[in-house]
């Protein structure tokens, strides 16, 4: 069915909620969000997104949680890790944060040589902190604005930004530029399964406690973002221009 043709059984359904909610004295009417004007269009994707995880993904990364070892858990974590540090020291450099790309480079470095290619994480027992950007982190520091909230079909939740920010991050990040093939396509959805293993029990409790998991998630997903464009010092959205 159609996003079209579904609209005005999604009406019908939300009216007849708001109605049984006003009889039981309960009711609210969320306030549209500036920041979200795709709502419908993104809570369709969302449901699609939950679908595909409660089907496919949850139960492999169930499956991989119970047998896999923890010592190589960490190890496939920390390889991934070190692919993505490689992709911080690009973005670090291109912000101009000099101590943001020392300790990126120095991480690098040491963990490719010394941590048998990220597999350990010698950097930070040498307490070399990580410094995680990717190219739309970049152009937000570079003061280009965040845009509308999307949702993406098995990629989640992104702004605009950083939307246009992907194709680049994908030709920028090395796990892309591997040779083989084959090698190609499953190193990241390997990755997918070992992060989503690593919140399996988060995700638990956002099911059980959340009352509106989209709305959760996206102001959860906000607030991560200019935690991490204002270095964990974001100021007041009123005084932000």
């Amino acid at each position: 069915m159609s996003l079209s043709n579904s609209r005005p059984n999604l009406w019908r359904a939300c009216l007849l909620l708001l109605a049984v909610l006003a009889v039981q004295g309960c009711a609210t009417v969320p306030q549209p969000n500036a920041r979200d004007p795709l709502e419908s269009f993104n809570r369709t994707v969302f449901g699609f997104n939950e679908a595909v995880d409660k089907a496919v993904i949850k139960p492999i990364a169930t499956g991989y949680l119970a047998v896999t070892p923890n010592w190589l858990r960490k190890g496939v974590g920390n390889f991934f890790n070190n692919l993505e540090d490689m992709w911080s020291v690009v973005n670090n450099g291109l912000q101009g944060r000099g101590n943001d790309f020392s300790d990126s480079v120095g991480r690098v470095m040491v963990n490719t040589t010394i941590g048998l290619l990220g597999v350990v994480d010698v950097a930070s027992d040498l307490n070399i902190e990580r410094h995680t950007a990717d190219f739309g982190l970049t152009l937000g520091r570079w003061g280009v604005p965040p845009g509308p909230y999307v949702v993406l079909p098995i990629l989640g939740p992104r702004t605009l930004r950083e939307v246009a920010a992907l194709p680049v991050d994908s030709a920028g990040m090395p796990v892309y530029q591997i040779g083989d093939q084959d090698t190609r396509t499953w190193l990241p959805l390997v990755n997918v399964v070992d992060i989503r293993a690593r919140y399996l029990n988060a995700g638990n409790v956002l099911e059980g406690a959340a009352l509106d998991s989209y709305t959760f998630r996206r102001d959860a997903y906000f607030q991560r973002q200019r935690n991490l464009q204002y270095d964990g010092n974001p100021p007041d959205e009123d005084a932000e221009p």
